[in-house]
């Protein structure tokens, strides 16, 4: 079912992953050109390479936290080229000859994470740990759009992309939702509620968030959900402080403007601190300028300021929940706080399949308004424009979303 074929016969040498054949169709899609250039440009159509494959036609796709990372050149292997984007929906176009479970035609939501389905992790839930999609490496499954660290998957910010395993990842939107009702089922929903569910929130439980990016969102979210008893959340800036009262219903704090943030959540919590904290900021944390001149420099795995303040403020005994992405091999991290206070820590990718059917329900339901946090959206041209904003946090951008089609 072959798409329409490109016009003219550019050589496409020119751009990154051009393929050299001129009557091969050429999509466009979002190219990783060094730190912090990214450029859209023509790249070949993704085409069936195994007999499990589906190619989509991408319907929206959205500019992750965890994108920043990439594109400020902190993860390792990143390489000219690769296409972003692991949090997309789209329209099958393509199937492979052993695919069961689509059709052409059908309108779906992928996991980021590519997994088998059928491995020692897979079976038993890990799938963000698939031993089969990212077999060079024991760091994580395969992932969409995010460096050969994660198996040199092509994202779906592009026009197109191709799906492994087709019978196991994606899952269909019912007929009566719109993708960007359930696009967030693809991560960042799912992670925000792992990070809750990690924090072991029974009822009752007092939680600290750090970070107002939309995991943390969700995370907050997801809390209450669990029957949180209190939820506070803390970052720097005042624009996504307020966003979270108002989204999440949650007790804000600016770190920066109180003189020790541990001390101050601290005192909010009888002086023992919180339950449960969570970690939903990842590599690039504000607060240090050691830390972050040594996670910027290359001398750690990204910046561990928020891993740090997590383990320093939840109260002895309780839970720090780790969602918040970092690289390997290595962090500057408070281990022996974290020993001496007896505190559990629970981290991982999210396993991102097994919890869509439960939170499909939640959004359906309405207890969930997920694309409620979408504040900007831009056609594919616009991406780099759009991951500007989104990384210097102008115009009050809490999400963005882009539309190849438009």
């Amino acid at each position: 079912m072959p798409r329409a074929p490109e016009r003219e016969g550019r050589a496409c040498q020119q751009f990154a992953g051009a393929h050299p054949d001129p009557h091969f169709s050429r999509m466009r899609a979002l190219s990783y050109f060094g730190p912090n250039k990214v450029k859209v440009v023509r790249k070949p159509d993704p085409r069936i390479e195994h007999s499990n494959d589906a190619v989509l036609k991408v319907t929206r796709s959205a500019i992750c936290g965890s994108d920043l990372h990439l594109l400020h050149g902190l993860v390792p292997d990143t390489r000219v080229g690769c296409t972003f984007g692991h949090e997309f929906t789209g329209t099958v176009e393509e199937i492979g000859s052993s695919v069961k479970n689509l059709r052409r035609g059908d309108r779906v939501v992928v996991p980021f994470n590519i997994s088998c389905g059928t491995c020692f992790y897979c079976s038993r839930g890990l799938s963000a740990n698939c031993e089969n999609t990212n077999p060079n490496s024991d760091v994580a499954s395969g992932v969409f759009g995010y460096s050969h660290t994660t198996g040199g998957y092509d994202g779906g910010q592009a026009e197109y992309v191709r799906v492994p395993f087709a019978d196991v990842g994606p899952m269909k939107i019912p007929d009566d939702m719109e993708e960007e009702e359930v696009l967030f089922l693809s991560d960042i929903l799912p992670t925000g509620y792992q990070a809750a569910e990690m924090g072991e929130i029974k009822g009752g439980e007092t939680v600290v968030v750090f970070g107002c990016g939309p995991v943390g969102l969700f995370a907050m979210k997801s809390a209450w959900l669990l029957s949180a008893g209190r939820v506070v959340a803390v970052d720097h800036v005042d624009y996504r402080l307020d966003f979270a009262r108002r989204y999440a219903g949650v007790e804000t704090v600016n770190f920066k403007k109180v003189p020790d943030i541990v001390s101050y959540l601290k005192d909010q919590f009888e002086g023992r601190g919180p339950d449960v904290t969570i970690d939903a900021v990842g590599m690039e944390a504000e607060g240090s300028k050691l830390h972050r001149v040594l996670g910027m420099g290359f001398m750690q795995a990204g910046v561990p300021v928020a891993i740090n303040w997590a383990i320093q403020t939840v109260r002895k005994g309780g839970n720090v929940s780790i969602i918040g992405v970092y690289g390997p091999p290595w962090n500057l991290v408070d281990i022996g706080t974290a020993m001496n206070k007896g505190i559990t820590l629970r981290m991982n990718q999210c396993n991102v399949r097994r919890y869509m059917p439960h939170l499909l329900k939640h959004i359906r339901e309405g207890r969930i308004d997920a694309k409620g946090i979408i504040t900007h959206r831009f056609p594919l041209s616009a991406a780099p424009k759009a991951y500007k904003m989104f990384s210097d946090k102008k115009d009050g951008c809490v999400k963005c979303v882009l539309t190849p089609a438009a």
